[in-house]
C-alpha cells in the first residue's frame, strides 16, 4: 500500500499515517539540517473537513507556491505558509489554531500570527491516486502577498527527465528538501527506527534515480544505499525535487512506514503540470 506523506498536524502535530489507495509523504529521512541552504522552500498549513495539516512547498514566483495536489484538495480557507527553516525543538509547535476550524484559517488571523496566507489550487486532472498514468499530484498555493526577499526556485524546461532514462536514471543523484518527520531509533523503549515529529525543521537529503514514467520519478529513499543519503517521509509531501539547479519533480508517496524504500516524485516537467501551471503563476 502506497503511504501519502502529508501529516496530520491536530494540537501537538503528531504524525499519523492516512491510509488510502496511496498515502502522503512526510518528513526526510537520513538527511541533514537545511539551515540557509534553500531557502525558497517553505512549511505549509491547512485545515480539511478532517483536520490540520502540514506539508512542504517551494516558492517558485513572489506570489506562487509549487506543491502537491493532495496538500492542496479540500482545503478550508487559507492556507498558512512560513519559510523558516527551523520551527521547533519540541511540542507544541507555535503554530496558530484556527478559530473556527470548520472554515480554516482566515488571512486576518495568519498575518496577526505572523505568518503569510494563501490561496491552495488543485490540478484539475489530479485522479487522487487512482490513475498512475493521469497522476497529476501538483497544486500550488497562491500567496495574498508577494514575497520579495527570496529568491524563486527555477522549474524545469518541458521533458527535462526525459533524458536521465535508464541506465543513467540509476547513476543520476537528486537532492529532496522538505519539513517532514526524522526517521530515527527513539531514546528508549524498542529501537526500531521510526518517524519522530520532532525536532521540527526543514532538511535535505540525496537519492538516487529508479524509475521513471510518464508522471513519475522514483527514487531510492534507504539511506544505507551508499549511492544517497536517503528519502522523503511524513510530512515532505509537496516539497522539491533538485537536479542541476532545476526543480524536476513534487514529493508525492511512499511504500511502507518507516520512509526506508521506494519514493514516488510527481513530475513537473511534463505539459500536463507545465501548461495548467501557466494559467495560476
Amino acid at each position: 500500500m502506497r503511504h501519502l506523506r502529508r501529516t496530520v498536524a491536530i494540537a501537538v502535530m503528531t504524525t499519523v499515517a492516512l491510509l488510502a489507495s496511496a498515502m502522503p509523504a512526510a518528513a526526510v529521512t537520513g538527511g541533514e539540517p537545511d539551515g540557509d541552504r534553500n531557502p525558497n522552500v517553505g512549511l505549509i498549513m491547512f485545515y480539511d473537513s478532517v483536520g490540520r495539516y502540514r506539508c512542504s512547498a517551494t516558492l517558485v514566483s513572489p506570489t506562487v507556491l509549487l506543491t502537491a495536489a493532495h496538500c492542496t484538495q479540500g482545503t478550508l480557507g487559507s492556507t498558512l505558509v512560513t519559510f523558516d527553516s527551523f520551527i521547533a525543538e519540541a511540542a507544541p509547535a507555535p503554530f496558530p489554531v484556527a478559530t473556527d476550524p470548520s472554515v480554516g484559517y482566515t488571512p486576518a488571523e495568519l498575518k496577526a500570527a505572523g505568518y503569510l496566507s494563501g490561496t491552495a489550487i488543485t490540478h484539475p486532472e489530479y485522479s487522487d491516486f487512482t490513475d498512475l498514468d493521469n497522476w497529476n499530484d501538483v497544486g500550488v498555493i497562491v500567496l495574498d502577498e508577494a514575497v520579495t526577499n527570496i529568491q524563486p526556485a527555477t522549474v524545469a524546461p518541458r521533458n527535462y527527465l526525459d533524458q536521465f532514462r535508464q541506465p543513467k536514471l540509476n547513476s543520476t543523484i537528486f537532492e529532496v528538501v522538505g519539513y517532514g518527520t526524522e526517521v530515527r531509533k527513539p531514546e528508549d523503549g524498542p529501537q526500531k527506527p521510526q518517524p519522530m515529529s520532532y525536532p521540527l525543521l526543514r532538511r535535505y537529503t540525496t537519492s538516487p534515480g529508479q524509475k521513471l514514467t510518464p508522471q513519475v520519478l522514483q527514487m531510492n529513499g534507504n539511506p544505507n544505499d551508499n549511492r544517497g543519503g536517503g528519502g522523503t517521509c511524513f510530512g515532505d509531501s509537496g516539497g522539491p525535487t533538485f537536479l542541476n539547479g532545476y526543480l524536476v519533480a513534487v514529493t508525492s508517496y511512499g511504500y511502507t512506514d518507516n520512509c526506508r524504500y521506494l519514493g514516488g516524485y510527481q513530475r513537473v516537467d511534463i505539459p500536463v503540470v507545465q501548461d495548467w501551471f501557466a494559467t495560476v503563476g
